[in-house]
């Protein structure tokens, strides 16, 4: 998928949440690290569509977003980072079915289809568990599995490491990557992005880094002392 923007910014009445910036993203594996408040996750949020631009616009293979949203919504999928806030249903494979629902699939189908997205990620045993039951890292695996069931071809993850014990932490980021899908994932977890391809370093509303994991992940702690 081809993420282009083009002077696209955020503003929130006189506060700028992201100063107009131009870029292309391509790469298989995006990572987005930076302090609190520097612009990230309203950066993910834009190419989501989850935030309307305030200025410039946010291109999908093309598509505007402001023109073709309905085209692009089915495209990508976004994992909060308190997944139990987007499991809506009491049990989790009929959360992952809803999806599906919602987009006209009926009968059996349906049921192919949340067996083989629980299968995909191991997690077949949760299929009738209801999330307050489940631990940090089922939840993400729930989550992910609602969202991917649609097969979108973009997922964005936003801290999805976050206030995870360490072996949760490594199901996650093992998880995210084997995924085939183009991933943008936002985190504080460094370890998590260190391989990827490209990682953007945001400070005050701006990229100020645009590189290869590990060096993006020097930058960032030269930046701000790690």
């Amino acid at each position: 998928m081809r993420i282009q923007l083009e002077n696209a910014g955020l503003s929130f009445g006189e506060r700028v949440a992201l100063h107009p910036l131009s870029l292309e993203l391509t790469e298989h594996r995006i990572g987005v690290i930076g302090l609190n408040g520097s612009g990230k996750t309203s950066f993910a949020r834009l190419i989501a569509g989850l935030a309307k631009s305030t200025r410039g616009k946010i291109l999908i293979d093309g598509l505007d977003w402001a023109e073709d949203g309905d085209a692009l919504r089915g495209r990508i999928g976004f994992i909060f980072q308190n997944p139990g806030h987007q499991i809506i249903l009491p049990v989790i494979e009929d959360d992952v079915a809803l999806g599906l629902k919602s987009r006209g699939v009926k009968g059996p189908e349906v049921s192919r289809r949340v067996g083989a997205v629980l299968q995909r990620f191991g997690i077949e045993d949760l299929a009738r568990r209801r999330p307050h039951e489940l631990s940090g890292g089922q939840l993400q695996l729930a989550a992910l599995a609602a969202v991917t069931v649609t097969e979108p071809d973009l997922l964005l993850f936003d801290e999805p490491t976050n206030q995870l014990d360490l072996r949760n932490r490594a199901i996650v980021k093992d998880t995210i990557g084997d995924l085939a899908e183009q991933a943008i994932v936002v985190s504080h977890d460094l370890d998590l992005v260190a391989g990827f391809e490209r990682v953007l370093v945001f400070h005050e509303g701006r990229i100020v880094f645009d590189g290869w994991g590990h060096e993006a992940i020097r930058f960032y702690c030269e930046l701000v002392g790690c």
